[in-house]
């Protein structure tokens, strides 16, 4: 029964993306859209597996590189997501438990906080040169502040009763931050981590187009170039199923660490 139940659920999933490829295929091969301008799917995945396993030479310098393209993306992510977390997890329940630490940090933040990443690019450069530091640092400023403000947003709005009863229990100011002030806010903090882990995707192919030249985000600038428009699109489905087993990865660990969140479908209530 379980099984079968996973078998219904993943083809729900994909229903959707096959149908658009299937159309898209029909399409290209009935001359209504342009394959010069956009590749057929076939086309597309030809090139992607030779990305990936290097067997026909349709990416040509790219052919083989996958692995190393993707690893190089993916330590940028993890480096400046991994930065991010501790030190806006750290910032936000301070702010958010102290109001003079508010007073002090929040004016500062709530400036710096609409300005776009990529605005800080010509500054990350300068500082840091064109390498992976750049990449880090920009990755690092796009999934700061969604995690900051969440994390505020949670410890601000914890029951008040159970911040009285670890009082009332004895507990003093670093007990109640560890027992009950993080796991009370740890619903909003995971909230903001799968935000910005999508900002960390989003910046670090930004960067690897100017800053950087390896990764997948190198890979679709210099592809677009040459008109390599297969390899452009290969590297954006790259970088799209990157960012969803990233996310699935958090949505894993969030579920075992909170395990009371986990929704009741209408289906399994049902079966």
């Amino acid at each position: 029964m379980k099984l079968k139940q996973t078998a219904k659920s993943f083809s729900t999933k994909i229903v959707v993306p096959l149908g658009i490829i299937v159309i898209w295929e029909i399409l290209s091969r009935l001359g209504y859209v342009s394959s010069a301008l956009l590749p057929t799917p076939s086309r597309i995945l030809a090139s992607m597996s030779d990305w990936i396993l290097g067997t026909t030479g349709a990416a040509e310098a790219n052919s083989g590189q996958w692995m190393k393209d993707a690893g190089s993306s993916a330590w940028r992510v993890i480096a400046g997501y991994s930065l991010a977390v501790i030190s806006a997890v750290t910032i936000g329940i301070i702010i958010g438990w102290s109001k003079f630490a508010e007073k002090l940090l929040e004016p500062t933040i709530q400036v710096l906080r609409p300005i776009p990443p990529v605005a800080w690019i010509p500054l990350a450069i300068i500082w840091f040169g064109i390498a992976d530091r750049p990449a880090i640092f920009l990755v690092f400023l796009a999934s700061f502040f969604p995690i900051l403000v969440n994390t505020i947003h949670g410890v601000r709005t914890i029951d008040k009763n159970l911040v009285r009863a670890g009082g009332m229990m004895g507990a003093n100011q670093w007990h109640l931050l560890r027992f009950v002030i993080l796991p009370a806010a740890l619903p909003s903090i995971f909230s903001g981590m799968r935000i910005g882990v999508g900002s960390a995707w989003m910046l670090t192919v930004t960067a690897e187009m100017i800053a950087v030249q390896s990764g997948l985000g190198y890979v679709l600038w210099d592809s677009y170039y040459f008109l390599r428009y297969d390899l452009v699109i290969s590297a954006m489905i790259s970088i799209g199923l990157l960012g969803f087993f990233t996310d699935f990865l958090l949505k894993k660990i969030i579920a075992a660490v909170l395990p009371w969140q986990r929704g009741v479908s209408i289906e399994s209530t049902q079966s």
